[in-house]
């Protein structure tokens, strides 16, 4: 999951967010309530959004019927793009975990920007490239280490990806819930609240609703079992 930090197309993907009057502006800027549904399976795969608030929940549901969460994305992260891989329909679903706003990009209007755009291309190609790693990363978590590990794994990543370094310590703001961390490292809600209040009992972080408060990540890593 990547964020926009080194590379600045919000001004190509979301010009009505920034008030641009050229030909892009007509780009479709549009809320989600909470609960509310992006796309779901079999819809078809047409367009490419830009998160610009809220948070959103990619999943699918197995052949048991068990939805599986894919990932959880945020402001700033796009999703919908493997339109441009050739997926003619949605194999996955959407959901606005809050409230949600996002900038909606038609794949012909994306196209004909990224011709224009030789940024975009670096852009999308980046997502790809993370998107595939991570996958890669969780299914080794799954099949080699035990719950409490892809749980300690996890967090670790959260950090590396989201966090923020304040003196020697990390903090990862709009912390997930139990629940939502369960669904990502395929455990229950238990073992996660179980495996936080243990290392909060170590004194290796803090966490409430709002934030993850690590404080030290090197002893965290200490805590995967190999």
């Amino acid at each position: 999951m990547w964020i926009l930090e080194n590379i600045d197309v919000t001004h190509l993907l979301c010009p009505n967010k920034l008030g641009n009057t050229n030909r892009m502006a007509k780009h479709d800027h549009r809320k989600w309530r909470k609960g509310e549904l992006f796309y779901v399976p079999e819809e078809a795969s047409d367009r490419i959004f830009f998160i610009t608030s809220g948070r959103v929940k990619i999943s699918s549901m197995n052949e048991e019927g068990k939805e599986v969460t894919k990932s959880i994305l945020g402001k700033g992260e796009v999703f919908g793009e493997l339109a441009l891989a050739g997926e003619n329909r949605r194999r996955d679903s959407a959901l606005a975990l809050e409230d949600s706003e996002a900038c909606v990009v038609t794949l012909d209007e994306l196209r004909s920007l990224m011709r224009e755009r030789s940024e975009l291309n670096l852009f999308f190609m980046r997502i790809f490239s993370t998107r595939q790693l991570e996958l890669e990363r969780r299914l080794e978590s799954l099949v080699f280490r035990d719950s409490r590990s892809r749980i300690v794994e996890y967090l670790i990543h959260l950090v590396e990806t989201k966090g923020q370094r304040v003196g020697y310590e990390w903090v990862v703001r709009n912390f997930l819930t139990h629940q939502e961390i369960a669904n990502l490292t395929a455990t229950s809600r238990q073992t996660v609240t179980t495996t936080l209040n243990d290392l909060r009992a170590q004194k290796l972080l803090t966490f409430n609703r709002m934030r993850l408060l690590v404080r030290d990540l090197e002893k965290l890593r200490l805590e995967i079992r190999h």
